[in-house]
């Protein structure tokens, strides 16, 4: 085991990781920009070192900061959280040429993973269901034509290299195509730093579940079940629940066994979570892998009691799994809020600033997942992202019940200070998400109907 590692994020990931770092007797390096200074957190790790100014590119997304820190400290390890660099194949490359142990896959995994069009060749060798689309990079707008021509309307246009939506751009006939196109390099090149494009059947209306899975030092794969992730608004999460009330125990099965059937395929080692579109008929398709800890993995170890931290860790100081497939059991009813600095009233726009009064919900089932203190002052540099609220009962009305008490609980207050919190209660009061019957668009409809 480590003896010591070092963080390099912020927030409450950062804080997720000093804690199960200490828990098995590993020290942790916290880092930090100047923005960031005075983060509470910081005091609950062995060590903290500031790596620059608020801007990220200068801070917590540049690797020789980060790996100077990690060498004045005698950092043996590196884990990256989500966000920033975690999925960074050539920060994991410098981490291995400096002997510093990446706390994830090997960089090679990342790389084909990472890349969306690679991933869905790894897909369809493995027998996983895809998407219908192009085999690879579209060029140009005249071959994306062609092949949408082929696969059908509507196509969507993604960008290789992304993620948290960007990048994508949905198109119903040729010429909303042409515009589609064009638009998507433009934010991918923005974005990524990479224009490179690929053209997918636009499954409409579908479910969004994803299938967490750990992949032992030794290749030895198991799936934890699944969790849907449907309610969210342009791409970007804001409830998830685990198990999905959509899948029966026969798909749960199939959809479990086609995410670990990619993972080995792939060569996947540590913590990962394989993403599916459900459509309606209950057919699946392989959407991408995310090669780090997800913002819920809460909800996956309230329902298994498996600590995903701990286990990034111990597989990347060299561990195999103690448990298989067959010991893995499901249960009650998970469900995870994302507790975002955001007004919902005026477009979501993000509210920084100083939080005066703050009460967390506690009690039977509820666990919160912060860094947030009274006193503290969010940040406008970073994601709006401020805390989650996880809540655990033994089944989904249970869990309901608790939430509502949870969310009522909590208060976040401040000069201008907004949080989606009151939507999220109103969420658990629509009848169609009660009944389980939502699907990605759910939100959108949700908010005009909210608004109208």
């Amino acid at each position: 085991m480590f003896r010591r590692i070092l963080i390099a994020n912020r927030g409450e990931i950062a804080l997720r990781i000093i804690r199960a770092a200490r828990e098995l007797g590993v020290e942790s390096v916290a880092v930090y920009s100047t923005a960031d200074a005075n983060a509470p957190y910081l005091e609950m790790a062995d060590e903290a070192v500031c790596i620059g100014p608020p801007p990220s590119a200068k801070s917590y997304l540049d690797i020789s900061r980060i790996i100077s820190a990690a060498e004045v400290t005698d950092a043996e390890a590196i884990h990256p959280g989500y966000g920033f660099l975690s999925e960074n194949a050539h920060f994991a490359e410098v981490c291995e040429t400096c002997g510093i142990q990446f706390i994830g896959p090997p960089t090679s995994v990342i790389q084909s993973c990472g890349d969306k069009a690679t991933a869905k060749k790894t897909a369809r060798a493995a027998g996983v269901p895809v998407v219908p689309g192009s085999e690879g990079i579209v060029d140009s707008v005249e071959d994306a034509a062609v092949i949408a021509k082929e696969i059908g309307y509507p196509v969507i246009v993604k960008a290789s290299a992304g993620g948290g939506g960007k990048g994508m751009r949905v198109a119903s006939n040729e010429p909303s195509l042409r515009n589609a196109f064009s638009q998507a390099r433009a934010e991918a090149a923005v974005s990524f730093a990479n224009d490179e494009v690929y053209l997918e059947k636009y499954i409409e209306n579908p479910r969004h579940i994803e299938i967490q899975i750990l992949a032992g030092a030794d290749g030895q794969t198991v799936h934890l079940g699944e969790r849907d992730c449907s309610v969210q608004r342009r791409h970007q999460k804001l409830l998830e629940e685990a198990p999905s009330p959509a899948l029966d125990p026969e798909l749960r099965r199939k959809i479990g066994d086609a995410a670990v059937a990619y993972c080995e395929a792939s060569g996947y080692r540590n913590a990962g979570t394989v993403e599916f579109l459900l459509d309606k008929h209950g057919d699946f398709y392989f959407m991408e892998l995310n090669a780090r800890i997800q913002v819920e993995h809460p909800v996956t170890e309230c329902v298994t009691g498996i600590d995903l931290v701990q286990w990034q860790i111990k597989i990347a100081a060299g561990q195999n799994l103690d448990f298989t497939q067959d010991d893995v059991k499901i249960k009650g009813h998970a469900m995870e809020f994302r507790i975002n600095a955001e007004n919902p009233e005026r477009g979501f726009c993000p509210t920084p600033g100083k939080i005066d009064h703050l009460v967390l919900p506690g009690g039977r089932g509820v666990r919160m997942d912060t860094h947030i203190t009274a006193g503290y002052t969010i940040p406008q540099h970073y994601d709006s992202m401020i805390a989650k609220l996880i809540v655990h009962g033994k089944d989904r009305p249970e869990a309901f019940r608790i939430a509502k008490r949870a969310l009522q609980e909590l208060q976040i207050k401040g000069r201008g200070l907004a949080n989606t919190s009151q939507l999220q209660r109103a969420i658990l009061d629509n009848a169609d998400f009660a009944s389980g019957n939502f699907d990605t668009s759910f939100l959108e409809k949700f908010l005009h109907d909210h608004h109208a």
